[in-house]
C-alpha cells in the first residue's frame, strides 16, 4: 500500500501543531501507520537547521539566506524522513511544508513564489503533498490566539508585526485558490474536536 503525505498550513495561532497531532491520532484510529513531523525539522539535519532559523535576533538572517536555509532543511527532511515513510506505506502528517516558505519568504519577505519553487525543485525534486489543509481564521482571532501561546523559539518569525502576518495569510489564500486539487481550506473556528472532524472529512477521499 502506498502511503500519503498530508500537510497542515496557515498563519500563526490557527492551531496547526495541535491539529496535526489530533489528525495523526484520528488516522491511527482508522488503522493507518502514521508519522508525525514538522518544518523546519523532521530529520537530524533539518532539526539542526531549525535551531539556526528560529533562534536568535529578528535580523539574524536576511530573507534570501532564510529561504535557502528552509530549502536545505526541507531537502533533508524529504530525503531522510518523508519519502522513506511513504515508500513503506505510511501516512505522513506534517506541520508546515513548501507552502509556508512561499507565503513567508516568497510573499511577505518579497523573494517571490517562483524563486521559492525553484529552490524546491533543486532541493526536493519538486515533491508535493497529496493534500494540503489550510487552517483559516479571521486575523483578529488568529492574533489573539497567537498572543496566548508560549512562543519559545518561534518568536523570531512568529513575532513579526501584524502587517507581515496579514501578508502571509493573503498568500495562503491565493495558493488555495490556485491549487484546488491539492488544497482544502478549513474553517479553524470552533472546538478542537470539531476542527479535527473537518480535517478528516477533507481527506476522506484519500482514505483506504
Amino acid at each position: 500500500m502506498t502511503g500519503k503525505f498530508i500537510t497542515l498550513e496557515g498563519g500563526e495561532g490557527v492551531g496547526k501543531s495541535t491539529q496535526a497531532r489530533a489528525l495523526a491520532e484520528a488516522l491511527r484510529a482508522h488503522g493507518l501507520d502514521v508519522v508525525e513531523t514538522r518544518e523546519p525539522g523532521g530529520s537530524e539535519g533539518a532539526e539542526a537547521i531549525r535551531r539556526l532559523l528560529l533562534e536568535g535576533s529578528a535580523d539574524r538572517w536576511g530573507a534570501r539566506a532564510e529561504a535557502l536555509l528552509f530549502a536545505a532543511a526541507r531537502a533533508d527532511h524529504v530525503e531522510k524522513t518523508i519519502r522513506p515513510a511513504i515508500a513503506a506505506g505510511k501516512w505522513v502528517v506534517c506541520d508546515r511544508f513548501l507552502d509556508s516558505s512561499i507565503a513567508y519568504q516568497g510573499g511577505a519577505d518579497g523573494i517571490g513564489g517562483d524563486n521559492i519553487r525553484a529552490l524546491h525543485r533543486v532541493g526536493s525534486d519538486g515533491f508535493l503533498p497529496d493534500r494540503t489543509l489550510l487552517l483559516a481564521l479571521p486575523s483578529v482571532e488568529a492574533t489573539a490566539r497567537a498572543a496566548q501561546r508560549d512562543h519559545g523559539i518561534a518568536d523570531r518569525i512568529g513575532g513579526r508585526d501584524a502587517t507581515y502576518h496579514v501578508g502571509v495569510a493573503a498568500v495562503f489564500e491565493q495558493l488555495a485558490i490556485a491549487e484546488p486539487g491539492r488544497y482544502r481550506r478549513i474553517d479553524a473556528l470552533g472546538s478542537p474536536a470539531a476542527l479535527t472532524a473537518r480535517l478528516i472529512a477533507a481527506i476522506g477521499d484519500l482514505l483506504p
